[in-house]
């Protein structure tokens, strides 16, 4: 089981801000490591973009699943792992993340902050802590509502855009993106390959009670991590 990535973002109308982030990118390829970096920081945003407020949801990519979670006062948080990380965990963790960066940095800060300008120490602790989600045993006990979820709604990432929106132009506009990366991201749409993300159709469905659980199927984001 592994963690790569644990983002705090703010939504601001169908924006995000990302406000500090903290990657675990050793299993990857030393040359890989920036791009996919660039890439996770990309998704957070994406998935991030597409989730309502009051809402968690995840999104299946190959062997890694981007976790989310959207406060009622629009702090966000992204958790990107292994298919074999818990859900429950993950989503545990993201709701103490949140909850810890929202005590460290008021919500009338988070409008005003740069891009990736705070420095939460939690954040790159638990990242590092909780790649063994069994030192997650003491949150869950405080979350155990996280149980209480179902599926009531399918639908497609399509359904998401913007009429005439496409996810290849989303990619060029995008400022998180050096233009190698975005090279890569050309090559492998066109090979069908993808040693860098490549998004094509995404599926995904809403859970509730608690406004819950959200799951975006998709061929290829990230490279496989070095054997």
């Amino acid at each position: 089981m592994k963690l790569f990535s644990l983002q705090i973002l703010f939504k601001t109308g169908d924006q995000c801000k990302l406000l500090q982030a903290s990657h675990e990118l050793s299993t990857f390829r030393y040359f890989h490591r920036s791009s996919v970096k660039e890439f996770m920081v990309f998704t957070g945003k994406l998935v991030g973009e597409k989730t309502e407020r009051c809402q968690r949801g995840l999104v299946k990519e190959q062997e890694y699943i981007c976790h989310v979670f959207v406060r009622h006062d629009n702090l966000c948080g992204v958790l990107i792992a292994d298919q074999e990380y818990p859900q429950r965990v993950a989503q545990t963790l993201l709701t103490k993340a949140t909850e810890d960066f929202a005590a460290e940095y008021p919500s009338n800060t988070w409008a005003m902050m740069a891009e990736e300008s705070a420095g939460c120490k939690k954040i790159d602790e638990y990242l590092q802590r909780y790649q063994n989600p069994v030192e997650a045993d003491g949150l869950m006990r405080l979350h155990n509502e996280l149980d209480e979820t179902k599926v009531i709604l399918h639908n497609t990432l399509e359904s998401l855009l913007a009429r005439g929106e496409k996810l290849d132009d989303l990619v060029q506009r995008s400022e998180d993106l050096s233009v190698q990366s975005k090279m890569f991201y050309t090559t492998t749409a066109r090979q069908n390959t993808f040693p860098l993300p490549v998004v094509s159709k995404l599926s995904l469905s809403y859970s509730y009670p608690t406004p819950w659980r959200r799951h975006f199927i998709d061929p290829g984001l990230f490279p496989p991590p070095s054997a």
